[in-house]
């Protein structure tokens, strides 16, 4: 919780130092349609992450349980916890930095630099640098999703969308089919056989390259150009 304060502190002093505005510049008014953006984009990252794992589940012969030691209150710290993670992300890559980006170079290059930010801080957050297949991997996946979540927030001007997206494939992945550091959740994956090198490859792809075109796709050709709603901080 403290991390969150520190990056919605920052990004409020970033905004009024350089452009003069409040943190409401990224875009969180008015509720009701932002929340409506922040549903849509869950619910389509959400059924994308379950559409791979099902994927996983046919490549491996597996099966999915309901993990007989959840509860409702554990389903909440967890999903509290993929908030958390999201949010402080979404700050730092979607937020402030790429909103003065924005403003001071166009949107075309801003959203390009906050893709590649993405895609090398995952070679951290997935201890990968020094394996270079990995990195190459890792960097078109990851950095494809975060063009699409920076496209999403140039066309709309708000967070609220690409937090959406991110929080809907997050919350999916690490807390429904328990792939995340928290441990076994929701669905445990039983039985089945190891991925080979093509079925694994094959399972990479869908997860982290066609998955985030289609959402490139929706963004590109659903998602409608709005104009900045101007608020300083007078």
């Amino acid at each position: 919780m403290i991390g969150i304060l520190v990056a919605i502190a920052m990004s409020w002093l970033l905004l009024y130092l350089i452009e003069k505005k409040s943190i409401l510049a990224l875009g969180v008014f008015p509720i009701g349609k932002r929340l409506q953006q922040f549903l849509i984009g869950f619910l389509i990252t959400a059924t994308l992450c379950a559409l791979t794992q099902y994927l996983e589940t046919v490549l491996k012969s597996s099966t999915w349980v309901v993990n007989e030691a959840i509860t409702g209150g554990i389903i909440l710290k967890a999903f509290w916890w993929d908030v958390k993670s999201v949010l402080t992300e979404e700050l730092i890559f979607r937020g402030a930095l790429l909103y003065i980006l924005i403003q001071k170079i166009g949107a075309r290059k801003s959203v390009l630099i906050s893709a590649m930010a993405f895609g090398i801080y995952h070679w951290f957050s997935y201890g990968v640098l020094g394996n270079v297949m990995a990195m190459i991997l890792f960097f078109i996946g990851t950095g494809l999703m975060g063009y699409a979540w920076a496209w999403a927030f140039s066309k709309t001007k708000s967070i609220m969308l690409p937090f959406g997206l991110h929080l809907g494939w997050n919350f999916t992945f690490n807390t429904v089919f328990s792939n995340g550091p928290l441990g076994e959740l929701l669905l445990i994956s039983q039985g089945g056989n190891e991925l080979t090198d093509w079925t694994s490859l094959l399972n990479f792809i869908s997860g982290l390259v066609i998955v985030p075109i289609i959402v490139l796709i929706y963004v590109r050709y659903f998602v409608k150009e709005q104009k900045d709603i101007q608020i300083s901080v007078s």
